[in-house]
């Protein structure tokens, strides 16, 4: 995903509803500290270099205290590595603001969009096991009455959601929440299938790799639907229990309520957990950084299961997603360069940033769990500690915010091309203007100028350039280079 790279745009999700992404090359790396957290479909590659050993806890610990107490990105942060040597565990914060209960490998956190690598593992297992087929329709595990779109023929099989190639979009229409603040909670089945019977897909299913929370979510409804279980059961019984993994799920005991830290937002106050009942395969799953390393743990090898075929399998399956070097699996992205692959996920929901990556020709993985939803999240610390070639994301440097007439922004809302398949929208609301990259969280853009813009959350500026009616023709993002993006609409 990168060659050298040029500039890399993230992906995360984290949205008013999600998170995820990555980026490649300089353009890539740009556009992914630009968010500075998921997606990032563009890892910054130096030249390669001899693989280097895992860092020593005293530097993990470093790069969490800078994280927390220097950036101030965070209220806490937990860190797990594994490698031939053995696992290990590295925390600093605390288990939520003004409570000043330290965190460790038990503490509990959302763990967002890691839970489509759970969702895409049932799949697997499912199909090892003879009750689904990748190729199979999702209408074949709906009821008759709703309608899932078709075109030209085709229909959206199982593969094709867990690949996010389906040509549904990142949401459905009708998610319009009565609480902003737990966004999915009340979005049932019922408006789930009066969406995808009434919907239209704009382009053809496989051709185009587009993040889909909606898709993640599906597919675990329909998983779990074919197994006669709810989501949560299925993912204990199937992935959980023959793992022993003991705090992982949806539903928390007694216990695991007093392990579970606070969610924060990026003003760093306390929020509302998050609750997915229809959806719940896109993000709904709570773990702790114990059990995710046992589940890497497994995936390299080290832990023996019977969730071993399923695991290759969802490696085996390979789409492309349009970026250098990237390709998706079952759930799992996939990373390439110099004949190595990282193979990662993150997640992001109202309050919590995750990342779980692994190496397998190394044989050394890596889960970073932190109870704060600020842009700059865990994703890069996860990425660094695999391949200390791969930067952390830099603190914002200091702008003056001063005061314009909002009705400039009429002339800057539009859509603008940053790179292939990847689009920044800009949008006013009232006397604010805020830019969302293709599936990632919208974010705000505060003036230092009449056509020039700064963003609080990571160093990174935007300049609108413009027309003598003062209609801007296209944009420069200002991050570590100049990239240009022309207006498309």
């Amino acid at each position: 995903m990168h060659r050298r790279v040029t500039s890399h745009i993230i992906v995360r999700i984290r949205s008013s509803h999600t998170e995820f992404a990555y980026g490649l090359t300089m353009k890539t790396i740009l556009l992914n500290s630009l968010l500075g957290i998921i997606f990032s479909m563009h890892f910054a590659f130096a030249q390669p270099t001899k693989p280097s050993q895992m860092p020593a806890d005293s530097e993990i610990r470093q790069l969490l205290v800078d994280r927390i107490d220097r950036d101030h990105q965070s209220v806490g942060i937990v860190v797990g590595v594994i490698d031939s040597s053995g696992r290990r565990i590295v925390s600093y914060g605390n288990l939520a603001k003004g409570d000043k209960r330290p965190l460790d490998g038990n503490t509990v956190f959302e763990i967002g969009s890691i839970t489509k690598v759970f969702t895409s593992l049932l799949l697997a297992d499912m199909v090892q096991r003879g009750e689904v087929r990748l190729t199979d329709p999702v209408a074949k595990y709906l009821p008759p009455t709703v309608k899932m779109p078709e075109r030209n023929g085709r229909q959206i099989t199982l593969e094709d959601l867990a690949t996010h190639t389906s040509g549904l979009p990142r949401l459905p229409s009708n998610l319009k929440p009565k609480d902003p603040a737990n966004p999915y909670a009340d979005y049932t089945v019922d408006q789930l299938y009066q969406f995808l019977s009434g919907y239209t897909l704009t382009r053809d299913i496989g051709s185009q790799y587009e993040y889909s929370n909606l898709g993640g979510g599906l597919l675990g409804h329909v998983l779990a639907r074919r197994a006669g279980m709810d989501y949560e059961t299925l993912v204990r019984t199937r992935i959980c229990d023959p793992l022993g993994m003991k705090s992982t799920g949806i539903a928390l005991s007694a216990d695991e309520k007093a392990r579970f830290a606070a969610g924060h937002n990026q003003s760093l106050d306390t929020v509302a957990y998050w609750d997915l009942p229809t959806l719940a395969g896109a993000g709904a799953l709570r773990s702790d950084a114990n059990d995710m390393l046992t589940f890497v743990a497994a995936n390299l090898g080290y832990v023996k299961s019977p969730l071993a075929p399923a695991m290759a399998a969802m490696l085996a399956t390979r789409r492309p997603t349009g970026m250098p070097d990237l390709e998706i699996g079952l759930g799992w992205h996939i990373l390439t360069k110099d004949g190595n692959e990282i193979v990662w996920h993150n997640g992001g929901t109202g309050g919590f940033r995750t990342f779980i990556g692994f190496d397998l020709k190394n044989r050394r993985g890596v889960v970073a769990l932190s109870n704060t939803s600020t842009t700059a999240g865990v994703d890069d610390i996860g990425r660094h500690l695999l391949d200390a070639n791969l930067p952390l994301v830099q603190p914002a440097k200091e702008h003056k915010q001063v005061a314009v007439d909002p009705k400039l922004f009429d002339g800057y809302t539009g859509r603008y091309e940053l790179a292939p398949n990847f689009i920044l929208t800009i949008t006013r609301e009232g006397t604010q203007l805020f830019g969302q990259a293709t599936g990632q969280p919208k974010f705000e853009l505060f003036p230092e100028g009449e056509r020039d813009y700064f963003l609080k959350v990571v160093d990174a500026q935007i300049t609108f350039e413009t027309d003598e009616h003062g209609k801007a023709t296209g944009l420069v993002l200002h991050q570590g280079g100049d990239n240009h993006a022309k207006r498309i609409e």
